[in-house]
């Protein structure tokens, strides 16, 4: 090991840039997963060009079944930091690497363990149902997981005398609460992509494609929800473009969907739902799960950094509500 890969050893990040010459990263990448043994698994809101890569690409249930059925030896997963954590979860032996660590979730920031404590104080009698969207310490004092393909069912397992204290997203909550009449004490958060959407710019979209169906992930706000066609999770909302006879379809939720959704469905208007803030596209996209770029993806895989580690206790106790929501799934 050299000096500069000594370096990167002991501060625990990757570079950037590679300092010589011009560098073929599709063809690297490639050429990586065969050395290595590895599997990349990706979100949907990854850069297309990242998904394409990818061995897998789906949502936070599809990628945490691949991510216990795999056989690799070095899981590369392009998403965002509780994702990883949640594969490194399922995989304690194997080695797990994000391409940037600082790829984080607005969700998980929302609720720290130590809070979520105290909170559980004041509800003795509760249950905790936690969202994916959580670090290993939160869903380590959790009773059950859930992602929102399964979030209804999860909550329809559990008795119905008995109450639950729902975290961190407090739109998915309330939306399932709606669902299922459920008796739900929300956490108070929130995914600053999904109530980043404006009505009003949404609703002139539809004014000039009144043909078209608005479909929506259920972190979003409740009065888009409400004007949805359909609520559903990312590959929910592919899989009902997919079934739907419509031939245009406005899509509320991270803009990076499009590409895969498109990809199923190269025939049909695909629009993605407007943001309140004028940006690049005049859509909502995270900023975190922008974050992976190709770049970063070759060189986590060339030096296996940043590597995800978990607390061996917080391991195994987080592991009991994750298993328990892919047994009911």
């Amino acid at each position: 090991m050299d000096f500069a890969e000594e370096s990167i050893k002991e501060l625990g990040y990757i570079p950037v840039k590679e300092s010589v010459g011009e560098i073929d990263y599709v063809a690297e990448i490639k050429k990586l997963k065969t050395e290595k043994n590895a599997v990349i698994l990706a979100h949907y809101y990854q850069d297309p060009v990242i998904q394409d890569l990818a061995d897998y690409v789906g949502d936070s249930l599809g990628l945490s079944y691949k991510a216990q059925e795999t056989e690799a030896d070095l899981i590369v997963f392009a998403g965002v930091h509780f994702m990883a954590e949640t594969a490194k979860i399922l995989n304690p032996t194997k080695k797990v690497v994000l391409p940037d660590v600082n790829a984080g979730c607005s969700l998980a920031d929302a609720c720290s363990a130590e809070d979520l404590a105290e909170f559980k104080k004041k509800y003795p009698d509760h249950i905790v149902i936690t969202y994916v969207n959580t670090s290993a310490e939160v869903k380590a004092i959790s009773d059950l997981c859930v992602t929102s393909s399964n979030a209804r069912k999860i909550v329809d397992s559990v008795p119905l005398d008995q109450p639950i204290i729902f975290a961190p997203d407090r739109n998915l909550g309330a939306w399932i609460q709606k669902e299922t009449g459920r008796d739900m004490v929300l956490w108070d958060g929130a995914c600053v992509v999904h109530e980043a959407f404006s009505m009003d710019k949404l609703l002139a979209v539809y004014k000039e494609h009144p043909k078209a169906r608005i479909i929506a992930h259920p972190e979003s706000e409740a009065h888009l929800l409400k004007i949805a066609e359909y609520v559903g999770s990312t590959a929910g909302l592919i899989n009902y473009v997919k079934t739907s006879p419509a031939n245009e379809f406005i899509v509320a939720t991270e803009v990076g969907i499009l590409h895969e959704m498109q990809k199923e469905v190269p025939h049909k208007i695909l629009i993605p739902a407007p943001a309140k803030e004028n940006n690049t596209c005049a859509c909502s996209e995270c900023a975190y799960m922008k974050m992976n770029t190709l770049q970063k993806l070759y060189t986590c895989m060339k030096y296996e950094l940043p590597e995800i580690q978990v607390d061996k206790a917080i391991q195994e106790r987080a592991l009991l509500p994750i298993q328990r929501m892919l047994d009911i799934s």
